[in-house]
């Protein structure tokens, strides 16, 4: 398991599901539009156990993200909303259970693949490392 794998820079590649998820989740519709193939940079830094996840969006909004793994941390989702998660490593991936949907993050062959299931409708984003 290498505990580094996750740091770098990537660029959005490509989803599946955008729609049906976002309308799961209760995106408003001018986000959702916003949202759509958006060219979000994920910026990970990684010491150990200790996270920092920035997304960056056109336009200059950023979503920053800090936890370690094990311990309870103040998330926000890409919706905007606020609360506490638990993020956990399973299998090289990282792992966090939100109120109402679940989701993991893993490299696989160098690109973040980013997977989030909310009320049986499953979004896959994939990005490519870019730094």
């Amino acid at each position: 398991q290498g505990n580094m794998a996750f740091a770098g820079k990537y660029e959005f590649e490509g989803d599946e599901n955008y729609d049906d998820f976002v309308k799961k989740i209760g995106l408003a519709s001018d986000k959702i539009e916003m949202g759509r193939n958006c060219k979000i940079v994920t910026e990970v830094v990684q010491n150990g156990n200790d996270f920092t996840w920035t997304q960056h969006f056109p336009g200059g909004r950023t979503t920053t993200n800090t936890f370690t793994i094990g311990k309870e941390a103040d998330m926000e989702t890409m919706g905007g909303k606020k609360f506490k998660a638990t993020v956990k490593m399973e299998d090289g991936k990282i792992v966090a259970d939100f109120p109402n949907y679940h989701h993991t993050a893993e490299i696989c062959g160098g690109k973040l693949v980013e997977i989030s299931a909310a009320s049986g409708v499953v979004y896959k984003r994939t990005s490519k490392r870019i730094a």
